[in-house]
């Protein structure tokens, strides 16, 4: 949508401070090099401080500077600086009024401690064709990254797909006062961010703040599965609908019959109240039954037909760094699952590493799973049984906190475990153990760095399997 710099101001109660308050903006930016002319780039305080790119983010089109100070660069014409007390609070502000000009829009709000992202991806592609549909980008899920998709979403959308991340107590139910969600989805309730949020129970607390900012006309999309499920509807004063893969519990809209390829691509039959028949998929791993049936649920609720929702949900691709293949220079396979980790999105990497049929060895990098604070050793050593469970033949475990992990592992019987500390030592023994038949799975946290390890050992000429 646009804003001008005049209703940027008035929004965030700024002021413009130099330039023309008439010139108009129609995203919202905090990366200098990567924005898109026309954006509103907005001047964060982080590791570097944003002000000193101003002067860059004009030069690369920027039609306006969001600053808590004046910067000591010329404003080009037909540019404008907007002064404001904090711009992280001003970024929330444009975005709260972004919203307001969305009033007809069907906003579905996405959390959960696995899964976000995929769920995201399969619930815009179920309303795609059938209704004008913008998401989240990527993974800006949190408070600087919902601003710049409400910023950026067309005036005419008619469903907007927010991902919602939180990382402290409060962060959802704050999104939710920018956003104002008429549908919540929570994938799963596990141990993503648990350092920060206070143990288990505090995140389904956090989580279940999405559900408490719907009204009584919203809807909830829940996994019948989950033990968190019936605690977390009775917070909330929507209509709940749940969802299951399970034959053994009781759900609106069930998956079964699930069938996986050798390229862990996954296929179901789904029941709901609104249709039947087959589902298939493109991302990989059979987790994403779970996530394509409750983008299937949210679809289906909101009145796009079956059919359009099968169809639609078999054309979403993996995202980069979930679940993509790619070939070693010597032929061997990787299962690149590098963006993020935490125990549950582990274990089901972990089975998609078991389900891939390959002649030679199962070797599985993993990096160490960050912010689990007091549960971080237990959480390891578990993850390293689940290691052995699984039949991998060799383990590389990177970093500080995975030595838990290494330890277990080894305990139960996997022979070839080796504990190193970063990225680059991970490659050099991934190097040396993936050959021609084999396979390696490489996961972990962000901060790890793993995608160090998937750049190394792919071809440079590799082509994605069929």
């Amino acid at each position: 949508m646009e804003l001008t710099a005049g209703e940027i101001a008035h929004a965030t109660g700024g002021m413009v401070a130099a330039g023309d308050g008439a010139v108009r903006v129609t995203s919202l930016a905090n990366d200098s090099r990567t924005l898109v002319p026309g954006a509103c780039f907005a001047a964060l305080q982080g590791v570097r401080d944003g002000h000193e790119f101003v002067g860059a983010a004009f030069e690369n089109g920027a039609s306006v500077a969001l600053v808590s100070r004046l910067p000591n660069v010329a404003v080009p014409a037909r540019r404008a600086v907007v002064q404001v007390d904090d711009v992280e609070r001003a970024l929330l502000a444009l975005g709260a009024a972004a919203r307001e000009r969305l009033h007809d829009a069907t906003v579905i709000g996405i959390t959960g401690s696995t899964g976000k992202t995929g769920t995201k991806d399969l619930t815009a592609a179920a309303f795609s064709g059938t209704l004008r549909v913008h998401a989240t980008p990527a993974s800006f899920n949190a408070e600087i990254g919902l601003p710049m998709t409400l910023v950026g979403a067309p005036v005419d959308t008619e469903v907007l797909v927010l991902e919602m991340g939180a990382r402290a107590p409060g962060d959802i139910a704050a999104l939710c006062a920018v956003a104002r969600p008429t549908t919540g989805v929570i994938t799963n309730v596990g141990l993503a961010h648990a350092g920060h949020l206070g143990g288990p129970e505090g995140v389904e607390r956090t989580k279940g703040e999405l559900l408490e900012a719907l009204d009584d006309g919203g809807l909830a999309v829940l996994d019948a599965s989950e033990a968190a499920t019936p605690r977390l509807a009775a917070r909330t004063r929507a209509s709940v609908l749940l969802v299951s893969t399970s034959d053994d519990v009781e759900a609106d809209v069930r998956a079964y019959a699930i069938q996986v390829d050798a390229d862990l691509r996954v296929s179901f039959r789904l029941d709901s109240p609104w249709g039947a028949g087959p589902v298939a998929l493109r991302v990989r791993g059979v987790h994403h039954v779970t996530n394509a049936t409750m983008a299937a649920a949210v679809a289906l609720a909101h009145g796009v037909a079956f059919a359009d929702v099968a169809a639609r949900l078999a054309t979403v691709e993996p995202a980069p760094g979930r679940m993509e293949f790619a070939r070693t220079a010597s032929g061997g396979l990787v299962l690149d699952d590098a963006y993020n980790a935490n125990p549950t999105s582990m274990r089901a990497a972990l089975a998609a590493l078991a389900a891939v049929r390959v002649p030679g060895q199962r070797v599985a990098v993993l990096g160490e799973m960050l912010e689990l604070g007091p549960h971080s050793a237990e959480e390891h050593a578990r993850l390293g049984c689940a290691v052995a469970e699984t039949g991998v033949d060799a383990l590389i475990a990177v970093g500080e906190e995975a030595a838990p992990l290494a330890d277990a592992a080894r305990e139960r019987g996997v022979y070839d475990v080796v504990h190193v500390r970063d990225a680059a030592a991970a490659l050099a023994e991934a190097s040396d153990r993936v050959g021609a038949a084999d396979v390696v799975l490489v996961k972990g946290s962000r901060a790890v760095g793993l995608e160090l390890v998937v750049r190394g050992l792919r071809s440079a000429t590799e082509a994605e399997p069929a």
